[in-house]
This record gives structure tokens, C-alpha cells and sequence, in this order.
């Protein structure tokens, strides 16, 4: 596989938009890349079954820049709830590290772009429908916290995603203000990140037909490229979502789900 000018530059434009969306949402980016990268690998001869995955292990890697990137920008404006980032963080790494050496290597590409398609749009709607949580509810206590982290890890390494989608409505839902838990899913992107592409590559680094430039699942010159432009963006998301009103930024969270959801369904229909 040639990696031509054109290529080159579309990978720039994917890592400075998801970059933006990963400061922004709180989702690591993840949502953007795996469908795009898809076709991209599509467009270039790799198998329809394999694309999946190694959009998804290669947008995940993504996040382990963004995710520091964005972190940043976010603890200086003291948004980050440290105390989460603790209690979730642990169950987080046994979940990605399950999902992402046991049952990514063995399920269908399809599979998981239906599996991506579904449970997007259930967390889309219930952020759309912005419901308001029971006045009483909190933040479970560790051993809760351990569980959850430790789905948001597992459904996180089957999706290629920071767990955005799934740790924010969560954290909304006992109700941490949604500017905490945006900034707080964007810490929690770094051991989900870490965790998973230590799986991938090792659930990768056997098999045969991997295109030119793969590290196991992982795809080398997106990760460079789309990482590289990512760093500069994600700052400045992070900015923004400091300036939007609550509403506005579960709408806009919330529509970008549907968007991306919609067209992964498609692939899974299709393949």
C-alpha cells in the first residue's frame, strides 16, 4: 500500500476535526475516526471485515495523545473530577483489556459495526431527551464505581472509542454537572486508550494479510498523522465547550452520535 499525497492530507483534515470534537464532547474522538477510517482502508483494497477492526484499533490509539491534549486544557479550567477519574479508572482497564485480547479478536467486523450502530444511538437519545436525573441520585461508591468503569472499558474497546458516550450520560445521569463530566470522560480516555491497544496489538500481531505499515490491528501512518493534528485541536475544543450552555452541548453531543451511528449501521447491513 502506497501512502500517497492525498491520503496524507485527508488523514490531516480527520485528526484536526477530531481533535476539536475530542476537547469539545469529551469522546476521545473515536466516533469520527472508526467510520471514516473504515472507508478510507475500504478505498484501499483492505477487507471489509478487517477495515472495521483496524479503524477501531487505530482510532483508539488516536486517543492516547488527545486525551492528554485535551485533559489539560480542562484541569486548568478545574473542570476534571479526580476523585471519579480514581474510582472508575481501575475497572476501566480490567474492561478494555477483556474486550479488546478476548472478544474483539473473535467477532466479526459486522458484528461490531452493528453492535457500534446500536448502542450509539441508545446514548444519543437519552442525552437528546436530556432527562432530569432523581434530585438524590449520586455517584454510586467504589465498588460501583469499579463496575462501571469496567463496562465503560469493555463496550470502549469494542467501538474504538474514549468512553465518552457511555461515561458522560452516566455521570449526567448522577448527576455530575455536564461540564465535569465531559472534562472528566477526557482523563478517563487515557487508560481506556492504553489498556486497549495493548490488546490490540497482541490479539493482532498473528495475522495474516494486515496491510503495508500495521503494528498488529493498528495502522501506522493514521495513527502518526491524525495524532499529530489531533494535539493541536483538542485544546481549543475544550475552550469551546467551556463557552457553550449545557443544553446546547448535549445537543450537539448528542447529534453527533446519530450522525455516526447511522452511517456504521449502514456498513454493518452492508458488508
Amino acid at each position: 500500500m502506497i501512502i500517497e499525497p492525498v491520503l496524507l492530507a485527508e488523514l490531516a483534515v480527520l485528526g484536526l476535526c477530531t481533535g476539536f470534537l475530542a476537547g469539545l464532547l469529551g469522546i476521545g474522538g473515536g466516533m469520527i475516526m472508526v467510520p471514516f477510517l473504515t472507508y478510507l482502508l475500504g478505498e484501499r483494497g483492505v477487507s471489509p471485515d478487517l477495515a472495521v477492526k483496524m479503524a477501531i484499533a487505530t482510532s483508539m490509539a488516536t486517543i492516547i495523545f488527545t486525551s492528554v491534549s485535551s485533559v489539560r486544557a480542562h484541569h486548568k479550567k478545574g473542570a476534571v473530577r479526580w476523585d471519579l477519574v480514581k474510582g472508575l479508572a481501575p475497572g476501566i482497564v480490567m474492561g478494555s483489556l477483556l474486550g479488546s485480547m478476548g472478544i474483539f479478536a473473535v467477532v466479526k467486523g459486522s458484528s461490531l459495526a452493528l453492535f457500534f450502530a446500536a448502542f450509539v444511538s441508545f446514548s444519543a437519545t437519552q442525552m437528546f431527551l436530556d432527562k432530569k436525573p432523581a434530585p438524590t441520585r449520586q455517584m454510586p461508591a467504589f465498588a460501583g464505581q469499579l463496575g462501571a468503569g469496567g463496562v465503560i472499558g469493555l463496550l470502549s474497546g469494542l467501538v474504538g472509542a474514549g468512553g465518552g458516550f457511555i461515561s458522560v450520560p452516566f455521570m449526567a445521569w448522577c448527576n455530575v454537572a455536564i461540564h465535569n463530566a465531559v472534562a472528566t470522560s477526557a482523563a478517563l480516555g487515557f487508560p481506556i486508550a492504553l489498556a486497549n491497544v495493548a490488546g490490540y496489538i497482541a490479539s493482532g500481531m498473528a495475522l495474516d494479510h494486515l496491510p503495508d505499515y500495521s503494528f498488529g490491528y493498528l495502522w501506522l501512518p493514521a495513527l502518526v498523522v491524525i495524532a499529530t493534528c489531533s494535539v493541536f485541536m483538542a485544546p481549543i475544543g475544550a475552550a469551546t465547550a467551556h463557552k457553550l450552555p449545557v443544553k446546547q452541548l448535549k445537543r450537539v453531543f448528542a447529534g453527533t452520535l446519530f450522525l455516526l451511528s447511522a452511517y456504521m449501521l449502514f456498513k454493518g447491513l452492508s458488508a
